[in-house]
């Protein structure tokens, strides 16, 4: 079952638990992807008859081994793109996801190879998310979402989701990025020692080194 919305499934599917425990469903799905739920509801079908995930009606969507590996294929080549993007062209890493999502699904095999090989076999792309091995291996640390993060927590910034790019501009303009401290307050952060308040949301899309 090869086709760019097949993939972009996957991935979505493999991105909602990369870095929290609950299992997506259809109509989370649904409105990550900005489908209807019905057009969800049959891909879906498409995907569980082809042996890419597993799914029972009102209930969680879940990769398949065979579905895992396809999903991280995929997800090696939006972020290398984006770290390619910003180390080759000076993108922002506010201005790369939406292009990414646009060339992961163009460029050949021999081309994503010749990326990798001139950036040295980046391990992480410019938002701190790991980048599996061409076999889908995958580095990860124990983190925390800032939210979650106790007063007193201190830890290296990990990762940053690059789904808003204006929350991301906010962040950069702050001083932070990955592998900034961040220490939780009482009264709010500091970044890298500096005290400081964080947009509203922001706390949802930094994971911080446990």
């Amino acid at each position: 079952m090869a086709s760019p919305a097949a993939d972009d499934y996957l991935k979505t599917v493999y991105a909602h638990t990369e870095w929290q425990d609950a299992p997506i469903t259809p109509s989370v799905l649904a409105a990550k992807l900005g489908i209807a739920p019905s057009s969800v509801t049959e891909m879906v079908k498409k995907l569980a008859a082809a042996g890419l995930v597993s799914h029972v009606p009102y209930g969680a969507v879940r990769l398949t081994d065979a579905g895992t590996l396809r999903a991280l294929a995929m997800v090696r080549r939006h972020r290398l793109i984006e770290t390619w993007l910003v180390q080759e062209f000076d993108y922002g890493w506010d201005e790369v996801h939406d292009e990414a999502e646009v060339l992961e699904h163009t460029i050949s095999d021999r081309l994503l190879e010749g990326i990798d090989a001139r950036l040295g076999r980046p391990r992480f792309d410019p938002h701190g998310d790991a980048i599996p091995d061409a076999d889908g291996h995958i580095e990860r640390e124990p983190f925390v979402l800032l939210a979650h993060a106790p007063a007193g927590h201190a830890g290296r910034v990990l990762r940053v989701d690059d789904r808003d790019p204006e929350l991301l501009r906010s962040l950069e303009a702050l001083g932070l990025a990955v592998a900034s401290t961040v220490t939780v307050t009482a009264s709010g952060v500091e970044i890298d020692g500096a005290q400081t308040a964080l947009p509203e949301g922001a706390a949802q899309v930094v994971w911080l080194s446990a």
